[in-house]
């Protein structure tokens, strides 16, 4: 049986009938651009996230991009971020012309290591970019209290993590800035690209607001240096008929994932990693996680006090050349896999004046790290299939 990575088509084909409807009335109204189907979904969104208000924009990326400039970080600044993510994480970065200083994150549950932030923070840094990579929810406490300290902003990176909780708050809302994308494979998925951000302080979700149009305010009038951020009026509408099941879309992704960790780890060579105290990262005991030279496969890691909103699962496969074998055995069978992310940022071209290493951690993920087929519409015979397609690599 093929199974897809990913297939949005499913879910698009459940709501064809008010996605249609939403083209229609989008299409009828001759307003394309911002308007009002794009502040109608930005009242919903903060209202789903619990926050004042929030700036729809035109891709995650932008998010990002936009949170850098309202905060006003440029050319001389340093921003910690995390030396294994997506590659929009820090060439936004760069775009305003501050430096990426490059933090290294822990094997087990692929997020920023806070000690290392500490070690790498300087007088030059002025923010920090936690990543919520996978869906789970970085160690913001830690984080949050070094920004204190230090007088930091803290912009995350919640493109994968919508619908997340670091304890009883959403992930993007904890920081000055929060990031979100509604790229298709999201957990709210366009049918294109799309972005939101938020903030805490009123005046700088305004200046964002301000940003995204070009620093306009009033017509023709440029206080700021902006770009061209703005979010379709269609992308509005259509991602205002998904919200409404972005709860129930979440829950079938948590099934899924926490099927997939039961199954497999119910295979001999399957290391859970668990946590040695309650909150704390087992990766805090030791740069390997305990029964790691034995395993075949790592799963991933979830936090007790956290809820991950899983938008990938990713698992690890050590040793040498592991990880292909296995996404060639199955590929074979018809099974999607991805590689997120083959090369850590460090290790990329563009960032070589960056590279400040050593990265042991986000060097271990690039070289382990695959991922399964994960989303709402994943048929339970298809995760079967899965399974045991993984099942018999491990035993063959």
């Amino acid at each position: 049986m093929a199974v897809p990575l990913f297939d949005p088509t499913r879910q698009h084909e459940i709501l064809r009938a008010p996605l249609e409807e939403a083209f229609r009335r989008v299409l009828a109204s001759g307003q394309y651009i911002l308007g009002r189907e794009v502040e109608a979904f930005e009242a919903e969104m903060a209202d789903w996230l619990g926050v004042a208000g929030s700036v729809g924009v035109s891709s995650g990326t932008d998010a990002l991009l936009v949170s850098l400039l309202a905060a006003g970080i440029g050319p001389g600044d340093e921003v910690l971020v995390p030396a294994f993510t997506f590659f929009a994480s820090a060439s936004c970065i760069r775009r305003v012309g501050a430096e990426p200083v490059f933090v290294d994150i822990c094997p087990a549950c692929f997020l920023l290591r806070p000690e290392d932030a500490r070690a790498r923070q300087t007088d030059r840094t002025r923010a920090i970019l936690p990543v919520h990579l996978f869906g789970q929810a970085a160690d913001m406490g830690h984080l949050l209290a070094l920004a204190a300290e230090h007088d930091l902003t803290v912009i995350e990176d919640a493109a994968q993590s919508l619908g997340a909780r670091h304890r009883d708050t959403q992930t993007g809302t904890l920081g000055d800035y929060g990031a979100f994308s509604f790229f298709p494979t999201k957990n709210l998925g366009g049918l294109g690209d799309g972005g939101l951000l938020v903030a805490r302080n009123a005046e700088d979700l305004e200046r964002a607001r301000v940003l995204r149009v070009h620093g306009m305010q009033p017509k023709y009038h440029h206080r700021h240096l902006g770009g061209n951020f703005r979010l379709d009026a269609l992308q509005a509408a259509l991602l205002r008929v998904k919200l409404p099941y972005l709860g129930e879309s979440l829950a079938a992704r948590r099934h899924h994932a926490l099927a997939y960790a039961e199954e497999l780890a119910a295979e001999p060579g399957v290391l859970r990693p668990e946590t040695p105290s309650p909150g704390t990262c087992p990766c805090r005991s030791g740069p390997c996680l305990p029964g790691e030279e034995e395993a075949r496969l790592v799963l991933p890691f979830r936090y007790p006090d956290r809820e991950g909103a899983w938008n990938q699962f990713t698992l690890r496969v050590p040793g040498e050349g592991h990880r292909d074998d296995l996404a060639r055995h199955l590929r074979e069978r018809g099974i999607g896999t991805e590689i997120y992310y083959p090369r850590t940022l460090p290790g990329q071209p563009c960032f070589s004046a960056e590279n400040r290493g050593p990265y042991p951690g986000a060097d271990r993920a690039a070289r382990e790290c695959l991922s399964l087929p994960l989303y709402p519409e994943l048929r339970e015979e298809e995760r079967h299939e899965v399974v045991a397609a993984v099942r018999d690599w491990l035993r063959s």
